[in-house]
């Protein structure tokens, strides 16, 4: 493997948000042993358990039962989950306000804009405006990327979300919406009607531009 393609050099060079969850639980595991590589140790907890949230919820004893998993190791993930935790548990006055695209926008460019494939994001915002929480919501090449209502609306519901905000990137830097963006921009408007869950903009972020379908009218 070249070194521009380890996880932590791709990590430094196009942001966390460009590395699978195998490649960032690698980062933490950090070595691997004279067998397995911390990447493959990586991959073998994610297929032992239904789900990354599964895997958060498990103990150092548990963590430790798999090949490759010490104590130091398993102390490390322990970490990095229970922070993660305290980081979604904090208060929802210390968040910041979205009063504005051009708020989110700003926030959420850093992670977008240098990736070379398209990827949406769901800002779930409570009753005040501000960011509940995010998640990424589809990804892939260029107009390949399907987003259905019916995830989103599930994300929010279970959060308690009294809005959302679709937010995707275009890797081409031209921010102009294409007729699929402002027919998934509908159809999440037409749900969030049926949920009581206002869908407030679209804004599809390129480079250091962005585009807000709400300004633009483009959100019926």
């Amino acid at each position: 493997m070249l070194t521009s393609d380890r996880p932590r050099e791709r990590l430094l060079r196009l942001g966390p948000t460009a590395l699978s969850t195998r490649e960032l639980l690698a980062l933490l595991i950090n070595t691997g042993t004279r067998r397995r590589s911390a990447e493959q140790i990586a991959h073998d907890l994610l297929a032992s358990y239904s789900s990354l949230t599964d895997l958060a919820a498990r103990d150092i004893a548990e963590l430790r039962n798999h090949s490759g998993m010490g104590l130091a190791k398993a102390a490390t993930l322990s970490a990095a989950f229970e922070l993660a935790h305290r980081v979604q548990a904090e208060p929802f006055q210390s968040s910041q306000s979205i009063t504005s695209p051009a708020v989110l926008a700003k926030l959420l460019a850093p992670r977008l804009r240098h990736l070379k494939h398209e990827t949406f994001i769901v800002a779930l915002l409570n009753t005040a405006n501000q960011i509940v929480r995010e998640v990424v919501v589809g990804s892939g090449s260029l107009n390949a990327v399907v987003i259905h209502p019916r995830e989103v609306f599930r994300i929010a519901i279970a959060e308690c979300a009294a809005a959302v905000i679709l937010v995707h990137n275009h890797p081409s830097g031209n921010t102009e919406p294409s007729r699929e963006d402002i027919a998934i921009t509908q159809q999440l408007v037409e749900a969030g009607r049926i949920v009581d869950i206002r869908v407030l903009d679209h804004i599809i972020i390129g480079g250091d531009q962005y585009t807000s379908l709400s300004e633009r009218h483009l959100m019926q």
